[in-house]
């Protein structure tokens, strides 16, 4: 569809601006036309005895990479293709391909690896057992790649045949986890901060504080690091025979192993170029010497050839996933956020909606603003009272993630979901020494000791501190009783595992912190099951994705942006991850100023 719409574009706008000119057409005209035009494209072929193809760079996201308006006419005009895929239609559509007798194998291309993917490992985990189904199917998987790091090798361990190129190597040292502190720097331009929070391991606060990680901080890291480790070489170890004590002593002991002694510790199959994997492919397929390739088809073209075959799309069953991707802010929030207002709206109408049985909602958060997470909460609890509600928690559900979560019939979550952080912060910037130093000055007059309380220009007083944390200590207790209700654990048990602490989601389950390991399929099965719908229904995604004429109309006002891949060099690497502290402040609108949120530079290497 893309490409027969960048070929109509490219071929009929000079006479088409013609046109629109003579009969008053103008852009919407011209946008109509390229729309009935694409609508006559029969869409992709799958052709006998294919290979499907999957990009091991591929972002794999909860919502719609395409949902923003500067990437709609950006992506269907450009000669790029996406490499942005939802997790939903991927499990899909390698689910598909296990059952369909045209696709022969599966081929996981590392050529175009570049600077890697941004997917996180819990996606990566159900992505991993969707492609385990297929190889137990008795269908083949090769993978291919120049440099595997960890995150790559997790997804390519799972192949028959894992081929390395010569000249590349195996990254396997472990994981790492590196905050940023900012307190020097705020303290050298005159900023000043107080915090308020409960719970010792409440961390998100620190690096406005701290120089370096506080013991407690130390510890939830070191835990945390080694559930996410350990699954990932129980799990590696398991496809390539390797026993996870021997990867672990490769890691450290070299860390990085070139491709022939990587070929000699087990950890690939083969050395071998581009060229030699694809006259593998070929063989597998069945192609003679005269014909130029093979059959093929990528996963995301796989994806749209066989979107309009799904069984049951007629039934007015339905099974209702909503995504909350993103921080918790609040009020409407914007695409990249979980807005407390419109996502409680959208939560409602599928509370109201007779032909919705049963609601999956997919968290992939860490969490944000309190108030919000209320706010989303209640229409959980209200439309678990009308029909089921299951969590299904991806790579991050923590915090006000997990706050919005807790009141599920049934939570999923995988092992190396990141959980927890039950706990809640304020945090009280002032400017006074900044604009002292630079001869700004302020005044006040006031009816009350207080009036002025929410100011900027000085620090706040011990009696308003001890207010804000007042404030914070009860929004806490609710947190603790919301999750000793809901989860039927006593109180005093719910307050030994908060404290702010992060889990894994193999520690979450064994704290009773959620109910069962599993995926987001796993999640929507069991909730069809609860509903009782037998095969009698159909999935519906909320929030409604807009149409491609929708989006190539919006984005024709907008600025023409397009994705590229890039290796950033490591100066542009630590900017971005500086930039990426500082703009979370941001999405700081809590009407209280309290957060309930994971640690503001958690990020794992």
């Amino acid at each position: 569809m893309r490409q027969f719409i960048k070929q109509t574009f490219a071929s009929l706008i000079g006479s088409l601006a013609g046109l629109s000119l003579f009969f008053g057409l103008g852009t919407i005209g011209l946008i109509i036309l390229i729309v009935a035009a694409a609508s006559q494209d029969s869409g992709p072929q799958v052709k006998d005895k294919s290979v499907l193809i999957f990009d091991s760079s591929t972002n794999i996201t909860d919502t719609d990479p395409t949902s923003s308006t500067s990437d709609a006419i950006g992506q269907a005009l450009s000669s790029e293709e996406s490499n942005t895929m939802t997790l939903h239609t991927v499990l899909d559509s390698l689910d598909k391909a296990t059952k369909d007798p045209r696709i022969i194998a599966l081929y996981i291309d590392g050529s175009h690896s570049g600077g890697g993917s941004a997917t996180g490992f819990a996606t990566l985990k159900e992505v991993r057992v969707a492609m385990e189904k297929f190889r137990a199917a008795g269908k083949t998987i090769i993978a291919y790649d120049v440099d595997l790091a960890e995150k790559e090798y997790y997804l390519s361990s799972v192949a028959d045949t894992l081929v390395l190129n010569p000249m590349g190597a195996i990254e396997i040292n472990g994981f790492s986890s590196e905050p940023l502190f900012l307190t020097g720097a705020l303290e050298k331009f005159g900023i000043g901060v107080q915090v308020i929070r409960v719970g010792k391991y409440k961390s998100a606060v620190e690096p406005f504080l701290l120089k370096q990680l506080s013991p407690e901080n130390r510890q939830q890291l070191e835990a945390l690091l080694g559930d996410l480790w350990g699954e990932l070489i129980a799990t590696v170890g398991k496809s390539r025979k390797i026993e996870p004590q021997q990867l672990q002593a490769i890691a450290d002991s070299q860390g990085v192993l070139m491709a022939s002694d990587a070929q000699k510790r087990g950890l690939v199959d083969k050395v071998g170029y581009f060229d030699e994997v694809i006259a593998d492919l070929r063989k597998i397929a069945g192609a003679t010497d005269e014909e130029k390739s093979f059959p093929q088809i990528r996963l995301s073209t796989y994806a749209e050839a066989e979107s309009k075959k799904g069984k049951n799309s007629f039934s007015k069953k339905k099974v209702a996933v909503i995504y909350a991707d993103g921080e918790i802010v609040d009020g409407e929030g914007s695409s990249q956020q979980v807005g407390g207002d419109s996502f409680a709206k959208q939560m409602r109408q599928l509370r109201l909606d007779n032909d919705v049985k049963t609601v999956v909602l997919r968290v992939n958060s860490p969490g944000g603003s309190a108030t919000a997470s209320e706010i989303i909460l209640r229409e959980v609890r209200l439309t678990r009272a009308k029909k089921p509600v299951i969590v299904s928690m991806g790579d991050v559900a923590a915090s006000g993630g997990y706050w919005i979560s807790t009141y599920g019939n049934r939570i999923f979550a995988e092992p190396n979901t990141i959980t927890g952080s039950i706990g809640v912060f304020g945090m009280l910037l002032n400017f006074q020494k900044l604009a002292n130093d630079n001869g700004l000055t302020w005044d006040v007059v006031k009816t009350g000791n207080l009036a002025d309380s929410q100011t900027v220009s000085r620090p706040k007083t011990p009696q308003e501190i001890a207010i804000s944390q007042n404030i914070v200590n009860q929004i806490y207790n609710q947190f603790l009783d919301k999750v000793a209700d809901s989860r039927k654990i006593p109180k005093q048990k719910v307050a030994e595992i908060a404290q702010g602490r992060v889990w894994s989601g193999s520690d979450a389950k064994q704290l009773g912190l959620v109910d069962e390991l599993g995926g987001l399929n796993a999640a929507i099965t069991y909730a069809a099951k609860q509903a009782n719908l037998g095969d009698d229904w159909q999935l519906e995604e909320y929030p409604k994705f807009r149409s491609l004429e929708e989006r190539i109309l919006e984005r024709l006002t907008g600025d023409n942006n397009t994705r590229s891949q890039k290796v950033l060099d490591p100066l542009t690497k630590e900017f971005l991850k500086l930039k990426a502290d500082l703009g979370i402040l941001q999405g700081l609108n809590d009407p209280k100023g309290v957060y309930a949120r994971l640690p503001f530079n958690w990020r794992m290497d």
